[in-house]
């Protein structure tokens, strides 16, 4: 049976390659995407006896998304697999001063994405199976002085993606927590580079084995495993001692 895909956020770069891989083994897709261009862009790249079907829309426009969701269900004749990946880091510099520029963060990191997961929620649940896969962030983990309002609205997000899971376990239904590390793309083109830095088409392979196995919460790439734990679980008198960690 083939795989009815819905990825939201699809022109991302991550998200883009997820594209790819699942087109290449003949899933139908139904790409949700902000920038026209882009979105004719990652279609005309996509293996050309791939089923796609796009939508250009702004999910800023939290009214709408229900009724995005029941038109994506239409075109997909039914849905398997949601992938949700856009998000945008924000200034986080303007955000300490513009109350603004800090809800435009949270609106796009955290309540856009809710507004997506509540009616496809209900859609999987009402069916008994299927698979619903979030993109989150290693930011969410731990508040920092260099991106704490982005983590703040994905360490909500995580917190919202967990009682979800439990919600749906019973009936048949995957919430998959995708905690990405930083990740060389567009997003993150201002930032310096360095060894922790993954790129899209491998990070892309990590999201889809995870979604194909239903994993609860994975960290991408796999490291960050490792590492979160410690960041985590460093006192905070330390912790704001080292500036490795809590440096801009």
């Amino acid at each position: 049976m083939t795989q009815r895909v819905l990825i939201i956020g699809a022109t991302s770069a991550i998200a883009a390659e997820v594209a790819r891989l699942l087109a290449r083994r003949g899933a139908r897709l139904h790409l949700l995407a902000r920038n026209a261009t882009k979105l004719s862009t990652l279609t005309s790249s996509l293996d050309p006896s791939a089923r796609v079907t796009t939508c250009v829309a702004d999910f800023a426009e939290l009214a709408r998304v229900e009724e995005l969701v029941r038109e994506s269900v239409r075109e997909l004749g039914g849905l398997d697999t949601v992938l949700i990946a856009h998000g945008d880091l924000g200034d986080q510099l303007k955000s300490e001063a513009s109350f603004d520029e800090a809800e435009s963060i949270f609106r796009t990191n955290l309540l856009s994405v809710v507004a997506f997961l509540v009616p496809l929620a209900n859609v999987l649940e009402a069916q008994g199976r299927g698979c619903l896969g979030v993109i989150t962030s290693v930011a969410g983990d731990r508040g920092r002085p260099r991106n704490y309002t982005y983590g703040a609205a994905k360490g909500a997000l995580n917190v919202y993606l967990q009682g979800l899971r439990s919600r749906l376990f019973r009936v048949g239904v995957s919430v998959v927590t995708l905690k990405l590390g930083p990740v060389d793309t567009p997003m993150t083109v201002g930032h310096e580079k360095n060894a922790l830095f993954a790129q899209p088409d491998r990070v892309a392979a990590s999201i889809v084995a995870a979604l194909d196995a239903g994993v609860p919460e994975v960290y991408v790439p796999s490291f960050w495993s490792a590492i979160m734990p410690v960041v985590k679980n460093t006192p905070e008198r330390i912790f704001q001692w080292l500036p490795f960690l809590s440096g801009r």
